[in-house]
């Protein structure tokens, strides 16, 4: 398996994991794919992967700015997903590992991320990967019609902003 740049070409397969994870239940607020011009607007284009193994995607990453205001220019929101076919096998590690290195060369300093709590896979990465749980947003939002709570993960760069 490798970890490449996500290319546009690549969107077909990277929508179809994604729809697995809007599938769950309690992998995003979002009920429904956005189109790639959609997608591509929200999010950082040099912090974009995908975990490729046989010519088949097996999870993407990508980060996303967490505001428009200058001040939080070096802070993002991450998005790992990775296809039900290749769970537990490593493949959020990498992916993860490569938006860290990629965020840090992109001069970004804080990683942040939103988790429902029934997400325990992603939570345990999470964790592996360095992010420390800052607390918890409840009845954050509706799915379904239902109430979320969001558990907050944030990790700072040893890197950029430590001075």
């Amino acid at each position: 398996m490798e970890v490449v740049p996500m290319k546009p070409e690549h969107w077909k397969m990277v929508s179809t994991i994604y729809a697995e994870g809007i599938a769950t239940g309690f992998a995003t607020f979002e009920t429904h794919i956005p189109t790639f011009d959609s997608w591509d607007a929200g999010h950082l284009e040099q912090c974009r992967f995908v975990a490729i193994e046989n010519n088949n995607i097996l999870g993407w990453s990508a980060l996303s700015p967490v505001s428009g205001r200058c001040v939080y220019g070096g802070v993002a929101e991450v998005s790992v997903y990775v296809s039900s076919s290749a769970r537990k096998k490593g493949v959020g590690k990498k992916l993860m590992k490569a938006l860290i290195e990629a965020s840090e060369k992109a001069g970004i300093w804080s990683l942040q991320s939103g988790i429902f709590p029934e997400n325990q896979a992603s939570v345990e990465l999470h964790k592996k990967m360095g992010f420390r749980h800052i607390g918890k947003r409840e009845r954050i939002g509706k799915l379904h019609g239902v109430w979320k709570d969001n558990l907050l993960y944030e990790r700072r760069s040893k890197v950029v902003g430590a001075d």
